[in-house]
């Protein structure tokens, strides 16, 4: 008889997003007439850049000819691609890296969900609370052991270090979903952690093109000595809306090292190219070249444009919540706002009373971790108009 992996058992049947968009449904089955906005799960509104579509466009053309058409892809990437992510993305910033450190994916989410398989079960991990449920998810799905390390208001959300050393410790800066950040200084903190204790950070930068402060890195190899305990996972989703078009890139120093049960030492970058090698096969030619063409100097100043739009979406929800003495924590290097719940309503009464109420959909904290409960994430990435109307009709409920 077949067996099943029963650590899923141990994850609940509901993904927080799977839930939110449930009670939504519902509430729209039940009120045909009404018009739901949401400010909730983080999918963009605005239209791909033009130079992608061109991009995009072009690339379809090549695949009309023998001559031109590509098969299967590289699975860490087309040169072109992973060339424009070291200059732009690193080398600007005097970060050096080599091409053989990139690895092109069709998601930050199917990344950091799939590193845990080249990491052994027995590894301690340590994940920040609140955070993106993936993180804590696919962990438990293997068996492993997840300390959570609560960030609260009173810290400035800045993570305590483990109780236990932890051999594997997730960071998202700027974060998902309280939209606070870390200083260079408060990076290389755990940076050193790592070093000390031989762990191996999973940084997660899925959000740095939203950076608007100076003290911000916007890579974790900005800090000294990161190359030797950390991966880093950027992602094309929010910088330059591709969703719905699936492309992102992980980075893997050849210097990254981890041990077997026997001691044995063995490369990470070496058996994340063999994990890609076996479970993927690479990110579509037309979409990698939609990816590049948001290097080009036009590219960089239509994406800069949306990714402004977004933020002065931020600022009107954070400045609309604030003038109704709401507590809201985010909005200024990413595109999150982090909310306290009026009164003593939990995350999920808040929900509730915002959707039949206020006809306006945000994501409950609790369903981010336990330090989630009391508080509620908007998302910035909504329509103008729309984003306008849901802080209005708060303010009326309110």
């Amino acid at each position: 008889m077949v067996k099943v992996n029963e650590y899923y058992t141990r994850i609940g049947n509901n993904y927080l997003f799977s839930e939110v968009a449930r009670r939504v449904r519902e509430y729209k089955a039940a009120h045909p007439g009404e018009r739901v906005i949401s400010l909730g799960i983080g999918d963009v509104t605005r239209e791909i850049a033009p130079v992608v579509i061109e991009a995009i466009q072009a690339a379809t053309r090549e695949m009309a000819s023998p001559d031109t058409m590509r098969g299967y892809p590289p699975e860490a990437g087309y040169d072109f691609l992973v060339e424009a992510i070291l200059e732009h993305d690193f080398l600007a910033r005097g970060v050096r890296l080599s091409a053989d450190e990139v690895f092109v994916s069709d998601g930050a989410k199917s990344d950091t969900g799939n590193i845990g398989d080249i990491l052994g079960e027995d590894n301690r991990v340590a994940i920040t609370d609140p955070a993106y449920p993936v993180y804590v998810d696919t962990n438990v799905m293997a068996g492993r052991r997840v300390e959570l390390l609560p960030c609260l208001p009173g810290d400035g959300f800045f993570p305590p270090f483990p109780a236990r050393p932890a051999d594997v410790i997730y960071l998202c800066y700027p974060n998902n979903p309280t939209g606070t950040t870390l200083t260079r200084e408060q990076l290389k903190t755990w940076v050193d952690y790592a070093i000390e204790h031989r762990s191996l950070i999973l940084f997660d930068a899925a959000y740095e093109a939203f950076i608007s402060e100076p003290d911000v890195p916007h890579s974790i190899y900005e800090v000294e000595g990161a190359r030797q305990v950390a991966i880093e996972f950027r992602s094309f989703s929010k910088t330059a809306g591709f969703t719905g078009l699936r492309c992102a890139y992980t980075i893997v120093p050849k210097e990254l090292m981890a041990t077997t049960s026997t001691g044995e030492t063995l490369s990470l970058n070496a058996l994340w190219r063999r994990h890609q090698a076996t479970k993927f096969n690479g990110t579509a030619y037309i979409i990698q070249r939609g990816a590049a063409a948001i290097y080009t100097l036009e590219g960089q100043r239509q994406i800069r444009a949306v990714i402004d739009y977004y933020m002065q979406n931020a600022r009107i929800i954070k400045q609309g919540l604030e003038r109704l003495g709401l507590t809201v924590y985010g909005g200024i290097n990413a595109p999150y706002l982090w909310v306290k719940t009026p009164g003593d309503l939990t995350s999920w009464e808040f929900f509730d009373r915002l959707l039949t109420e206020a006809r306006v959909v945000g994501t409950p904290g609790s369903g981010f971790g336990k330090a989630g409960e009391g508080f509620f994430r908007f998302t910035a990435f909504g329509k103008r108009e729309e984003t306008l109307e849901a802080i209005e009709r708060v303010k009326d409920l309110f």
